[in-house]
């Protein structure tokens, strides 16, 4: 049976099957580039529970959130109600984001930026950089281990911090014992879409006491962040709730509120 995960992962390996750009190329491309914002250090420069807000048009399991979206306004609200990072999602065939989306975001918050995509080769690593990111998504369900390491070792070659997502036990293990530093624990099995909200709490012990730790998926309310924080996350990603919260200025209370909740 073909499950989400497999059918986007499938889609990204046959894209980058077909990608026949040079990765030297690319690589000297990302040279003369400014240097990123280093996003899992400022995770952790103020008290508490930092919030990373999303920009999302839609998923495979919700549809459409908010496709005519505008990224840059949505990103200065976040960014208003007190957001320390953003994520954007630049998957297009199954998400509708783009790199755009990601440039538009970043300039007009002026705050670190994940590009939230499904990473399967080196020039995806590249391409992160190149589109002006700050980090780059290792999902531990889509790639072997070589991947994982070979991809985060070429991250921090190119500035950019690798957050390595993890859903359950085996991978909490895995991305321990590839030493990864900054780890997100996604609530949302991407399988299935279904979301367990005590996954986080839950895999909290499991994870590097020295890592730069994001609960991710289902976080919806005040009393959900402040559960995380005393677990010992450093931050909290939400996107689904605040884009879904009911415009501009409802998405920049939604995101204040969370803020307010995990200080």
């Amino acid at each position: 049976m073909t499950t989400y995960l497999d059918a986007i992962v499938r889609h990204h390996r046959r894209r980058a099957a077909a990608d026949a750009r040079p990765l030297a190329d690319l690589l000297r491309q990302v040279a003369d580039l400014p240097a990123p914002r280093g996003m899992a250090a400022g995770l952790v420069s103020a008290p508490g529970v930092s919030i990373i807000a999303e920009v999302k048009r839609r998923s495979p399991s919700a549809g459409d959130l908010w496709a005519d979206l505008d990224p840059a306004a949505l990103a200065s609200a976040y960014r208003n109600g007190g957001a320390a990072a953003l994520s954007v999602l630049t998957d297009e065939a199954y998400f509708g984001g783009s790199a755009d989306d990601l440039r538009a975001a970043r300039l007009a918050a002026e705050l670190p930026v994940l590009r939230k995509d499904f990473t399967v080769c080196p020039a995806d690593v590249c391409d992160a950089r190149l589109m002006g990111a700050d980090a780059v998504l290792l999902i531990a369900a889509a790639l072997d281990d070589h991947e994982l390491r070979d991809f985060a070792a070429l991250a921090v070659e190119l500035g950019l911090d690798p957050l390595v997502e993890v859903h359950d036990d085996a991978e909490s293990e895995r991305a321990a014992a590839l030493g990864a530093r900054f780890i997100g624990v996604n609530q949302r099995d991407l399988q299935t879409f279904a979301v367990d909200r005590s996954a986080a709490v839950r895999l909290a012990d499991r994870l590097p006491t020295d890592a730069v730790t994001v609960a991710e998926s289902g976080i919806r309310s005040g009393a959900e962040v402040v559960a995380v924080r005393d677990a010992g996350y450093d931050a909290v990603l939400v996107g689904q709730s605040v884009v879904a919260a009911g415009g501009l200025a409802a998405a920049g209370r939604a995101v204040a509120d969370l803020v307010a909740a995990g200080r």
